[in-house]
């Protein structure tokens, strides 16, 4: 290879310049920082009791937030196949974790302070198993 040993004053100048903002080469760590969103967080509570759901939960939400999530989304089940009904004094729907995560949520400071919103997921995202919970950019 033949290399030009005497460039131009104006090759220079125009080489110096492109590599300054060279805008016809991909540049794939830029990419990557593209799709590297943060948009959700997902998280399953399936075979977790209530105490351990609502530590587990505020667990999550510190960390999504601490890493910029937008959304948390808790897959808790529909509590068909819970057995809280077998108890006396443990009410049937309150134990069921698709209730009681959004109770906790709103009924902790710490954690309360933290959301914009808790709805509901998209039947896509889960549904009625699923609870979407909107976090806030602090």
């Amino acid at each position: 290879m033949n290399k030009k040993k005497d460039l131009s004053q104006e090759d220079k100048q125009t080489w110096e310049n492109y590599i300054k903002d060279p805008l016809d080469i991909f540049d794939k760590d830029n990419n990557n920082q593209k799709r590297i969103k943060k948009e959700r967080f997902k998280f399953d509570l399936h075979g977790f009791t209530l105490d351990e759901a609502n530590i587990k939960v505020k667990e999550i939400l510190l960390f999504c937030i601490k890493n910029k999530y937008k959304e948390l989304l808790l897959i808790t089940g529909k509590g068909l196949h819970s057995t809280s009904d077998k108890g006396v004094y443990v009410s049937k729907d309150l134990g069921k974790l698709k209730f009681s995560v959004p109770e906790y949520i709103k009924s902790d400071f710490e954690t309360n302070k933290l959301i914009v919103s808790i709805n509901e997921a998209e039947v896509k995202d889960g549904g009625e198993g699923a609870i979407l919970i909107k976090l806030k950019n602090l």
